[in-house]
């Protein structure tokens, strides 16, 4: 599967979540570091619905940017 991912630069650090996994984030002090927690998490999170019984959100968000005059 391939989820979209929303990096955030939070100062000293980033922060990642999945829009179509809610409650799914990571924190990284690098933006290579959060990519890979946020890869951990995403496994880690689906293993857990998984285990529950519950079903695995498909991957339906879509990322498109939006240029604008300044």
């Amino acid at each position: 599967m391939r989820y979209a991912i929303v990096i955030e630069s939070a100062g000293s650090n980033y922060s990642a979540y999945v829009p179509d996994l809610p409650g799914c984030i990571a924190t990284g002090s690098t933006r290579q570091e959060v990519e890979s927690e946020i890869r951990s998490a995403i496994e880690f999170h689906i293993e857990g619905l998984r285990e529950d019984g519950s079903p695995v959100p498909p991957a339906t968000s879509r990322v498109e940017y939006v240029e604008v005059a300044a």
